[in-house]
This record gives structure tokens, sequence and C-alpha cells, in this order.
């Protein structure tokens, strides 16, 4: 498929994980792609795999105003054109409300809700020329309340929120916005999970799949709410979980 040929595409956090699987997906299907996060290294090493020739690699910080809106304007300028964001950068760090100091609360929503915020603001009005679409990575953490993970969890559940109040006020100019909610998945960012066999083995039991996500997996579903295939799809949270959002909570009966 070639859905994205002639399209202009950012994703954001694309120096490893989902996002970098993301960038593959959109680039494999003809999109130039802009590469943004805080380690140009690691985004110039995704780049040197992408099967395009245009690729922008722009480090950023994307709690910082100032740079996301350098890197919007960086896009416009040398492509003409933005028709797709990916707010893909994200933070895990556990913690409750009762031990989490204020600088770890700010941290928290600094990266996961700040920053899509920041970037869908800068690039609304570029969106707005091409109808074009903005996806959020959000989790199944911000679909209901999560042990020890207090920040992450409102962070999320707000930007599930922001989701949808985007994609009621831009609706009627063309733009869609959603977002993906994904639970564990095979990133550096859970890595120390999988070295731990006890919990992994919770989740295989609470994921009907019976295993984690691979990041291409996550990336295929961002690509399809971004594509003219979900042209009458906007402001939808949509669970990319293996089918862990299908149950009540309640634990499988014996032999399941």
């Amino acid at each position: 498929m070639r859905r994205f040929e002639g399209k202009v595409v950012i994703v954001t956090g694309a120096g490893s994980g989902i996002g970098a699987a993301t960038a593959a997906r959109f680039a494999a299907e003809g999109a130039t792609v802009v590469l943004a996060g805080r380690t140009e290294a690691k985004l110039k090493a995704i780049a040197a795999t992408l099967p395009v020739k245009s690729v922008l690699v722009h480090a950023a910080d994307v709690t910082s105003e100032e740079d996301v809106a350098a890197l919007v304007d960086t896009t416009a300028r040398t492509f003409g054109r933005i028709d797709v964001v990916v707010n893909n950068a994200g933070l895990f760090e556990g913690g409750t409300v009762a031990g989490a100091t204020t600088a770890h609360w700010r941290k928290v929503l600094a990266t996961n809700l700040d920053a899509a915020f920041f970037i869908s603001r800068a690039a609304i009005p570029h969106l707005l020329k091409t109808r074009g679409a903005i996806v959020n990575t959000s989790s199944v953490s911000g679909l209901g309340g999560e042990w020890g993970a207090a920040a992450y969890v409102a962070a999320k559940g707000a930007l599930n929120n922001l989701t949808q109040a985007m994609a009621l006020d831009l609706a009627r100019d063309g733009v869609r916005v959603n977002s993906v909610c994904p639970t564990m998945t095979a990133t550096p960012m859970t890595a120390s999970m999988a070295g731990q066999p006890a919990m992994m083995a919770k989740f295989r039991d609470r994921i009907p799949l019976g295993r984690a996500a691979d990041p291409k997996e996550i990336a295929a579903a961002i690509a399809f709410l971004a594509s003219d295939d979900a042209s009458f799809i906007t402001g939808v949270n949509l669970p990319v979980d293996g089918g862990m959002s299908a149950s009540n909570g309640e634990p499988a009966p014996v032999g399941y």
C-alpha cells in the first residue's frame, strides 16, 4: 500500500519502540517522514533504515514550546505541508500520589500530555490546509485506574479526553483526531519488565491473546487511523490491547 504518497508525517519519540516502528510504517507507505526526539544519534540510526529519500531528523525536547515550534516550522518550510502528526513521545514512571514529588508529577504530565498539546496547537494551522490527521499514542492506562502509576494514568486519561475534545473542535474543518491505547508492548521502555517472569505471567494471563504487542502492531493501527481508510473515524481512543479491555476484570475460569 502507498496510502501516504506525497504526504508529510511528523512522528515524535521516533528514536525507538513504537515511534521507530511507526516511522518505518509511514515510510514504507510512501510518506515523507520527520523524525523527532531528544537524541539525534538515535533518530539518525532509524532514518538510515527507512526506505524513502525524504527524511528529516529533528532533535527536539517535545516538552519545550520553543523546540516544538521550531520542529513544526522547519517541517513546513522544508516540505511545504504537514499532513499527519503522531504524538508518540511518552514516559513511564511509577508512583502513588502519597509518594510522588511535584517534580515527578510535572515530568510525567509534561511528556505525556503537554507535548501533545504543544505540537497539536503548532501544527493545526498546517493540518487545516491539508485536512490532515492527528494520532496520539495513549495507553490502556488512560482507560481506567492502575496500581502504582498515578501520574501516568492521569496523563494518559487526560490525553484521551484531549483527543476527543480536539476531534470535536476540528471536525468541521476536516481534521481528524484519534488515539491508540496499547497495553504491554515489547519496547525499550518495557524491557525491564521482560526480566520479571512473574509480572509477565500476569500480563499473559490478563491479555486474551496471551502475549505482549509488537511495536509494528501498534504502528499499523496508527497508520490506519491516519489514513483515508479511516476517513469517517474521529474522536476514537482505540484499544490495541490483545483483547484486554474486552474483559470486565474477573479471572478466567479454570481451563481457559
